[in-house]
């Protein structure tokens, strides 16, 4: 479970120093329970430089190299994150004070508590070169990619779980990718340190997080490797060195391919929320039908979370086993499965939310995809689907709230409907009663079509014109899905945003081949 719902501290402003050694240059990232800063290592009120080769703290400010080894005394950038969760720096510091090295992870440089008096906040610097977060990637990579991840990521967590490092939680915030396209961990959630190495109980649950990154990571073209990791994630895999065998075994059997990805998802907690309560997933049921999914959860901490991540896993879960246990089912029964998937996630969360005596709730909005030829969409609440067709945006969903039937009824305008005050009024949500309404859409799909299906986070605040823009510029649903999430921070970020971006191809199959995955 995310660390961070304390409230966040005030930001760093650029040109503040911290500790003896950094200045910062700006805010550059926000991630649940972190906050990311580039800093530099130019002081001019110091009066001497460190080397960070070997450590000469003497070095005078006029010379360009080491007194002491001779290396370059440039000015040098870090990346630095800060973390706020008091139970989190003592189990960091003892992580940090074991000097743990291996490929597979940035370790810190430097660990230091801020302010130093009485400290609210722990700092964690590690050397920077213009990497990027797997945060900012979108779903999915190349399999060699996600497979050299997970290769590398594997070792990773065998090495701390031998030194007794366990971590509270793995998220994609943990990892960085070098220029190389390597994973690396850095600034890891560690819960304790222990002088023995972990049990195969207390190493399980990391491996099973990594089954989750690296199956949301991994496309749907990919069936075969999205069992597995999926498998991983169910907790198939009690140690590292049992995951690491099957995954090579798994490799060899599989060979490696490029297939074409149609394809893409991200999901970002924006700018001014602490947790991402925002959950997407998607699956192949069987060959020739595929479901996506977005889910917005309501309700705070360990609530709307919660729900969002229900509801994706039961209405993918539930999807799966209805059409597998029949012959390949039509439209007509594929509709009557995504409604029984959506009761049956609904019901769920309310059972949930009923044992835990909360009022938990999600949006939710679920496309079925049947031979590129038709698409089921279905929503409950305010997430949206969409369809680009001939470059035009086009929404398919209609929201449940109470500014959109203000708009049905002429009372106020679209426009005005955005900035309404009680714009965040749902009139039907996933989770809050037993046995929900759900509205769904069949749409024909042509040749070159295009789905989007998003979250509140996404179409609060970029305009339906900047979307169809956005969405018109590239053909690269990755690239799209990474600037609708730029766009949406810009227009504020006030909200979580989450996208899924779907091709339908452009051309039909020449050949139908089944599956051998």
């Amino acid at each position: 479970m995310a660390s961070g719902n304390r409230a966040r501290p005030p930001s760093f402003q650029p040109g503040m120093n911290l500790s003896d050694y950094y200045r910062v240059e700006g805010l550059i990232r926000l991630a649940e329970g972190r906050m990311f800063y580039l800093v530099d290592d130019h002081r001019p009120d110091r009066p001497t430089r460190r080397c960070w080769e070997c450590g000469n703290e003497d070095n005078p400010k006029t010379v360009e190299r080491c007194t002491e080894c001779g290396a370059s005394l440039a000015t040098r950038q870090f990346l630095l994150s800060t973390r706020w969760e008091r139970a989190g720096f003592e189990p960091f510091l003892a992580f940090f004070n074991k000097q743990i090295s291996h490929p597979a992870m940035l370790a810190p440089c430097d660990v230091f508590p801020f302010p130093e008096e009485n400290p609210t906040q722990i700092c964690s610097v590690v050397p920077y070169n213009n990497e990027l977060l797997l945060l900012d990637e979108a779903a999915p990579l190349p399999i060699d990619r996600v497979i050299g991840f997970a290769q590398r990521a594997i070792g990773m967590l065998g090495m701390l779980a031998f030194n007794g490092v366990r971590l509270n939680w793995l998220h994609r915030s943990n990892f960085m990718i070098r220029q190389g396209g390597e994973s690396v961990l850095f600034d890891p959630d560690v819960s304790a340190v222990t002088d023995t190495p972990l049990t195969a109980e207390e190493t399980r649950e990391s491996l099973m997080e990594l089954g989750e990154i690296l199956r949301r990571y991994t496309s749907l073209e990919e069936r075969g490797w999205q069992e597995f990791f999926l498998e991983a994630e169910r907790g198939m895999f009690s140690t590292a060195a049992e995951f690491g065998r099957a995954l090579q075994q798994e490799a060899h059997r599989r060979g490696t391919r490029s297939p074409t990805t149609l394809h893409a998802g991200m999901t970002d907690v924006g700018l001014q929320r602490m947790l991402n309560e925002d959950n997407w997933g998607w699956a192949r049921l069987t060959n020739g039908v595929e479901i996506f999914v977005v889910a917005d959860g309501m309700g705070g901490h360990d609530c709307g979370e919660v729900a969002s991540s229900l509801a994706v896993e039961t209405l993918v879960h539930v999807a799966r086993q209805r059409v597998e246990i029949q012959p390949r089912p039509n439209v007509d029964a594929i509709e009557n499965i995504l409604d029984e998937a959506f009761q049956e996630a609904n019901n769920t969360i309310k059972g949930n939310a009923e044992a835990r005596g909360n009022d938990m709730g999600t949006t939710l909005v679920a496309c079925m995809v049947i031979d590129d030829a038709v698409a089921l969409c279905a929503n409950v609440g305010d997430s949206r689907g969409y369809l680009i067709r001939n470059g035009t945006l086009h929404q398919i969903t209609r929201d449940h709230s109470l500014v959109a039937r203000m708009v049905e009824q002429n009372r106020i305008t679209a426009e005005e409907a955005r900035n309404h005050p009680h714009s965040n009024i749902l009139l039907r949500t996933v989770g809050t009663e037993r046995n929900v309404d759900i509205d769904i859409f069949r749409v024909e799909l042509e040749h070159g079509d295009r789905l989007l299906l998003c979250s509140d986070g996404l179409w609060g605040e970029v305009e339906d014109s900047e979307i169809e823009s956005i969405v018109n510029a590239t053909a690269d649903n990755r690239i799209v899905s990474r600037e609708l999430i730029r766009a949406a921070q810009m227009g504020g970020g006030k909200d979580n945003i989450s996208v899924i971006m779907i091709n339908v191809p452009a051309e039909p199959p020449t050949e139908v081949v089944a599956s051998t995955d």
